[in-house]
This record gives structure tokens, sequence and C-alpha cells, in this order.
């Protein structure tokens, strides 16, 4: 896991290899064991190195293959890699490291981009061929690691992180009206390719892109799970199926040359983790919960939960309170690790965890994904049953945070974008084929889309503030493709994620299973007060606010003067939304 930089540029101009020294500080809580630079004429590579696999400095990057005549800037984790290595060691291919960075490199000069389907695992790479100055960019099929691009006549620069590429300079960091009304409807999410930053875009999940050296390239998507049933199996074989594929998603992800923690909070899915680690013999597991202080008439930990599995499973736990001693400070910090702006109180959360965490291990396994992958959130009951022609506005009134017309009295006129772009990008989403249901089709739109940019996003931001890896098995392809197929009333079944408790059964204790859904409760975000509202305040009253005049005046003192009864469809603080956007607006 590291932070990776790059400049590419067309024709005969040299990249500038000082703009890529300039992302590179921005990144070093991403990789804070090393760094590096290659410079390559047209093209420049910088690395920061988080040391997960080969700790030598054989496994350093930018990695250069002489013979092969290829450089690798790489970030993440191949975990089938061993196994690759063993192949193309049989191919005749000679290795000088133990590391997954260098089966990459062979792994592409032997396949080419093909190399993709091959990996298991999650990544974003750039590699650089020297002869002919085509630098190819790909991202995981799950968009677990990101890659940011910013592209200018003449030049493409990427980074693992927005902040990244603005230190470079030259961005346009006006905001994209699209992407406005995106993170206003759709759940604060903004669909790649888009930012919020007119400037900067992002390649998608489960995408190859490749540059030539005149400046022309192409993008294809290599993967995408369908939402379709091979045949008719019984809950029974379901039930099994999925048990086995995540017992190999688990143990897939204990590849380390250091060891590896969880995250439990103490809900069904990180509880299941520890327990298939515990199954198959893991003694002595680290494991971490977080709590804060209660407020607004609401629990601020899930410790009870937590501490059984804890005792059940014999880990070695640290649980973690949060005071507000450290809460508030912690607000500016979350805001400053964000790629872009996250309105989920998950984030501070993640990160104040993720600070105590890093003083122990360098990897934790953690249980994001499940919800988006085995219907366990609201809006998808509602959809059982509708009709596929109506499924999508279905759809919008469950999951979108306002309709268009609500929207449109809340930002000023010049903030509006032409049309409901946020209604017309679902139905299009909708209207694909592969997904046989109302509940198919947003499963497959959330996997692509919300999953990417708001929980795997938030993890990745938030654990690499910290230099710590995070590792979600319930995110491998091959159980994504499982659950995909799985039949919605089974993953209905039960509240919720039915397969998936039935799969728990006899593993984990039923009150864990069985407990009403839970989530980080982080009560000083959900009701804001004092020193936290007063932060609001000054924010949204801020010049460089009232410069930018994305909301109408009107909308915002309505807030502040009830700062915690208007909330979204799904419940979310409206007050809270508007003001991390600006936070994060303000801090660039």
């Amino acid at each position: 896991m590291c932070g990776i930089a790059g400049e590419i540029c067309h024709g005969d101009r040299r990249a500038d290899a000082s703009s890529v020294e300039r992302m590179l500080p921005r990144l070093a809580s991403r990789g804070p064991d090393g760094d590096g630079l290659w410079d390559g004429g047209r093209i420049v590579f910088g690395h920061r190195r988080l040391k997960i696999i080969d700790l030598s400095e054989a496994g350093a990057q930018p990695m250069t293959d002489a013979e092969l005549r290829l450089t690798v800037v790489f970030n993440g984790c191949v975990y089938n890699y061993r196994e690759l290595r063993a192949e193309l060691e049989a191919a005749g291919y000679r290795f000088t490291s133990t590391s997954d960075t260098e089966v990459i490199l062979k792994a592409y000069h032997r396949w080419g981009t093909d190399c993709v389907n091959r990996f298991l695992g999650m990544f974003a790479f750039a590699v650089a061929e020297h002869d002919t100055g085509t630098v190819v960019l790909a991202r995981d099929r799950l968009g677990i690691k990101p890659l940011y691009l910013a592209e200018s006549p003449g030049r493409l620069r990427f980074a693992s992180t927005l902040p990244a590429l603005l230190a470079a300079g030259g961005v346009d960091t006006t905001i994209d009206k699209v992407a406005l009304h995106h993170y206003m409807t759709f759940h604060s999410v903004v669909p790649a390719p888009r930012t919020i930053l007119s400037g900067v875009r992002k390649l998608p999940p489960a995408t190859v892109r490749v540059v030539r050296a005149d400046g022309t390239s192409t993008e294809r998507v290599y993967w995408e799970a369908t939402f379709t049933r091979p045949g008719v199996t019984n809950e029974k074989d379901w039930t099994a199926a999925v048990r086995e594929k995540l017992r190999q998603a688990v143990d897939r992800r204990m590849v380390a040359d250091v060891p590896v923690g969880v995250l439990l909070s103490g809900g069904l899915d990180s509880s299941l983790i520890v327990a298939m680690l515990a199954e198959r013999g893991q003694s002595g597991l680290t494991t971490f919960s977080i709590g804060f202080e209660s407020g607004g008439g609401e629990s601020g930990d899930e410790f009870f939960y937590s501490d059984l599995i804890a005792r059940k499973f014999g880990t070695r736990h640290h649980q973690i309170m949060i005071g507000q001693d450290r809460f508030l400070p912690a607000v500016a910090r979350t805001v400053a690790a964000m790629s872009e702006p996250m309105v989920s109180h998950d984030c501070i959360a993640f990160n104040l965890l993720s600070e105590d965490v890093a003083e122990h291990v360098k990897v934790v396994q953690t249980g994001q994904g499940a919800d988006e992958i085995f219907a366990g959130y609201s809006w998808y009951p509602p959809l059982a049953g509708v009709p596929r022609e109506r499924a999508a506005a279905a759809y919008a009134r469950e999951f979108f945070d306002r309709p268009h017309d609500v929207l449109t009295g809340q930002l000023n006129p010049q903030w509006l974008p032409d049309g409901d772009v946020s209604s017309e990008f679902v139905a299009a989403s909708f209207g694909r084929p592969g997904a046989d249901t109302a509940v198919d089709a947003a499963l497959r739109l959330d996997s692509r889309v919300m999953l990417v940019d708001d929980p795997v996003k938030r993890v990745d931001n938030m654990t690499m503030a910290w230099g710590l890896e995070a590792r979600v098995p319930f995110l491998d392809h091959e159980l994504v493709e499982l659950a995909a197929t799985c039949p919605p009333d089974l993953k209905l079944a039960h509240d919720g994620k039915g397969v998936l408790k039935e799969a728990a059964r006899g593993l984990v204790p039923d009150e864990v299973i069985d407990r009403p859904k839970g989530y980080f409760p982080v009560p000083g975000i959900r009701h804001l007060e004092g020193p936290m509202l007063d932060l609001v305040r000054d924010t949204l009253h801020a010049p460089a606010a009232r410069d930018r005049a994305l909301f109408r005046p009107e909308y915002v003192e309505a807030l502040l003067a009830d700062p915690n009864t208007p909330r979204t469809t799904l419940g979310a603080n409206q007050l809270w939304q508007i003001a991390l956007l600006e936070m994060w607006l303000q801090q660039l």
C-alpha cells in the first residue's frame, strides 16, 4: 500500500520532474517508509512506500526492469502474487525481489493489459514502456485503490489523492456543476469519472487506460458483475457457497510480511471475519473498536457486541473511547485527509481509529462492502416487486437526498446544471441489460458507484492518513460475483443480508447476527451543538463561502436556526452535508 504520482507528456515535451516532486509530500502519510522518483524524459513517476510485502530495498519503487524496459509504480496488494510468480518463473522470467510489485511488472510484459484479469486484489498502477512511450494506467475491479487524473494540453498527471494533484499546480479548481448536483442528490457521492472540481477526474473502477506517446488514449472496462440467475439452487447451497467464498477471501488477505489485525465494530460483518480467522487457527489476533461520548440522547459506542466477540475468540482487543478533547481537533484533519468531500460521520471515526491502530499494526481487515453486495440497507426492500420500468424512479424516492425540484430552491441558480442530471444518471444505469430485477439493478449501481465513492473511499482515505493498509474481504471480486447471482429474496431475508446471516450461523453468536443493524455512531456529527455547531456556523459564514455562494442564503440560515431537524431522505443531517462541502473547499 503506497502513494503513486506521475506526469506524462506528449510529443517532444519533457515531463516536469519538479511537479511530481511537489506531489510526493502530500502522499507521505500513505507511504511513510520511503520515496523514489524515476525520470524517463517524457514520463516521470514518483512513489511513497509503505512496506508490507518484501520489506527490503529490493521492493522499492518506482521499479524498473532494464531487460524488459519497463517501469512501474503501484499502490495496493496482489494477494495471489506468489502463484503468479511461480507461473512466470516457469515461463522463464527471473526475479530479484519477493515483492508483488515485480510480479505486476513481469505479468504486464507477459500478458499485456490482460494482466489485470489475473490479479486477485486491490490495485492502482502505472506501467511505462521505455521503447514506445506508452503508459498504461489501471484500477482494480471494485475501485478499492484510487487514481486521480488532471489533464491539460500536452500533459496528463496522475496521483493517489486529489490534494496531491493540486500540489503540482495548474489544476482548474472551479466547481463542476454536474458533480455538485450529484453531491447534493446522490447521497453526497460523485460518480466517476467526475469529481467536484472541474479540473480533476478519476479513473473508474475496473478500467484500463492506455496513453500513447502522441497523446491519444483508449479506455476499456475489463470486469463487471452480472446480476442474473445462473440456475435454480436451494438456500442451503447458497449459504454454503457464500461461507466458502468468504473464507477464501479472508484467507487471501492475510498475505503480508507484517502482522494483520481486524477493525471490529461489533456488527455481523467484522465479527464474521474474526470468527473465520479463528476457525482457521489464527491465534493472538489483534482487534480494535472505537466509541464516542453520547450526545443528543444517542449512544456513542457498540462495545457490548465487540467485547462479546473479542472474548469469544480470545483476541488481543483494544477498546478506544474518544472524548471531546480528541473529537473536535480531529474534524479539521479528517477533512484535510479527504480526497473528495465525504459527508459520512464515519470518516472521523475511521480517522481517529486509524491513528491508534497504526501504533500496533500496519495492516487490518475490515467489514466494509457487505451491505452493498448482500442488500443490507433500508432502501432495498421497498424495491422488491417493483416493475423494472418503474425501478429507477422507486430507487430515487428511497435513496436520493432530495428531489430535483427541492434542490432548485437550495442551490443558487448559477450552480444548477441543465436538468435533473442525477435522475438521468440513475435511469441510464437502470436501463442497461444484465440485471434481472429492480433490486438487482439497485445493487449493481450501488456496487459500481456508491460503494466505491463512499465506504471504500472513506476507509482508504482515513486509514492511509496514518500509513495503515485496510483490506476488505467482502470486496473480493469472486465473492462479489457470487453475491450478484444470489436471488434477491435470499439477500433481503431476515431484514437484509439474509444469506450472509445464515452463513454466519454456528460461527458468530446469534445475538450478534440478529441484532439491529448498527453503524459507527458519532453523536457529535449527527447532533450538532456547542463548539461543533460554532465551527459549522463559522464555515458557512466565512468570506470564501459567501463569495462562492453555492447555497441560497435563506436555506443556509434556516438550517443554522434549526440545525438538527432537517434531514435527508436517509436521515443525514442537511446542515452537516453543506458545511462539510464548504470545509473541504476552504482547505484546498
